[in-house]
């Protein structure tokens, strides 16, 4: 049995800690492929807008999520606490003798300000050791961490989703401070249907680095990203491929992603949900173990099932 179905659509930018997402500025945009009928991206809102809603997840492997809970008020009667001195006053950094302290932290670039979380550190020897391994010292997940170390040369990489710096430093006697620059902002993506949006379990995207009209194969970036999942990215362009469902509703749109700012997109979609059934006479029950093929006019197969009710999503 071959179906061909055809319907229309109904009526209708980690992060891994919710520290880090309350730097990135959302700002809405529709991104659409090459349609005209869609307006073009507009740009992220300049940091300094109210914050975004909470990251729901973010495409790091092994990075922690952050929860702040809420703050319960005081019992009636109850003595306010002393308010927390500066982090300078809490506790005083001991250098042991013969040891060098390095303080690091990572700002969104020249002039922006600094990360306030979602870092990895690590610090690497300069030379690699007997068996040409570049060995880790040390690593840390704080914003601004420093790290005691003997004098001599280091590499110190910082990760920030899926972008990271390296940077060589030298230590010898005074306390160094390195202050890393990363151009890097964030992305949310949705898919819609008109006015409706499509739940998270039909919908996924892909994000591949730069244009869709640049020519040659390119590796994803990030693969399967959920509806909500925030993807820390380099300042750049990619495109994205949002897959609806498991047919040919495919679309690609190019992005644009800002230092320090969160870009949520949505793509449109023009698709529809086609529920199959076979009877025997009009409005008979449907019947069971039915061979579906969904083809192409050109005879190329979207989707192949077997069932009652087989449920297929189509390119308009």
């Amino acid at each position: 049995m071959v179906a061909r179905g055809q319907g229309t659509a109904g009526c209708r930018w980690w992060f891994a800690a919710l520290f880090a997402v309350a730097a990135l500025i959302p700002e809405e945009v529709s991104a659409q492929s090459t349609d005209p009928m869609f307006a073009p991206p507009r740009p992220p809102a300049p940091i300094g807008s109210p914050a975004p809603p909470p990251a729901v997840g973010l495409v790091t492997p092994g990075s922690p999520t952050v929860v702040t809970p809420p703050v319960a008020a005081p019992p009636a009667g109850a003595v306010p606490a002393a308010p927390a001195p500066p982090p300078a006053a809490q506790s005083s950094l001991v250098v042991p003798p013969g040891q060098v302290a390095l303080m690091v932290s990572a700002r969104f670039g020249r002039d922006p300000p600094a990360i306030p979380g979602a870092l990895h550190w690590r610090v690497y020897a300069d030379k690699p050791d007997a068996n040409g391994v570049f060995r880790v010292i040390k690593e840390d997940r704080a914003a601004s961490p420093t790290f005691v170390l003997p004098p001599g040369g280091y590499v110190v990489d910082v990760s920030f989703g899926l972008a990271n710096l390296a940077k060589r430093v030298q230590l010898r006697a005074d306390t160094v401070r390195e202050i890393f620059e990363i151009a890097a902002g964030g992305a949310r993506f949705e898919g819609r249907v008109g006015d409706s949006r499509i739940p998270a379990g039909q919908i996924s995207f892909d994000v591949y680095p730069g244009s869709q009209f640049e020519p040659g194969d390119k590796r994803p970036m990030a693969r399967d990203v959920a509806t909500g999942e925030l993807v820390l990215l380099p300042e750049g362009t990619y495109y994205v491929v949002s897959n609806y469902g498991d047919g040919n509703a495919v679309m690609r749109s190019d992005i644009r992603v800002q230092a320090g700012k969160l870009t949520d997109v949505t793509i449109n979609h023009r698709a529809a949900v086609i529920t199959l059934k076979l009877v025997t006479e009009r409005g008979g029950e449907a019947l069971a173990n039915t061979a579906w093929s969904v083809l192409t006019p050109g005879g190329d197969v979207i989707k192949e099932s077997i069932g009652a009710f087989p449920r297929v999503i189509l390119a308009e």
